[in-house]
């Protein structure tokens, strides 16, 4: 059983935050690039975030910059998504990834979760 497991999604009010959580099962996250992406329905999958292995390097997507932080706790196989200032255009279903190159696009990962939705609205 190899697997990422998303968890921390929910139905939140404008101006809420979130903190999302990525587990992995069966495989350790150590010397892997971890990314959180998102998708709406209608809309393209949009990579929101990565952290490098180390945790040294982040990078964020202009439409989420300032508001959402990243982290990872190797130790415990786990990286963290924390959503600030949620809005209603930040609704979607969100994804962590696992692979070898540091980046936002999809090609650069090849282990998804399974998904976890937040929804922001009034």
């Amino acid at each position: 059983q190899l697997q990422l497991v998303e968890s921390g999604g929910g139905l939140v009010q404008p101006g809420a935050s979130l903190r999302l959580s990525c587990a992995a099962s069966g495989f350790t996250l150590d010397n892997l690039v971890i990314a959180w992406f998102r998708q709406a329905p209608g809309k393209e999958r949009e990579g929101v975030s990565c952290i490098s292995s180390s945790g040294g390097l982040i990078r964020f997507a202009t439409s989420v910059k300032d508001r959402f932080t990243i982290s990872r706790d190797n130790a415990k196989n786990t990286v963290y998504l924390q959503m600030n200032s949620l809005k209603p255009e930040d609704s979607a279903v969100y994804y962590c990834a696992a692979g070898r190159r540091y980046g936002l696009l999809s090609a650069d990962y090849d282990r998804w979760g399974q998904g976890t939705q937040v929804t922001v609205s009034s």
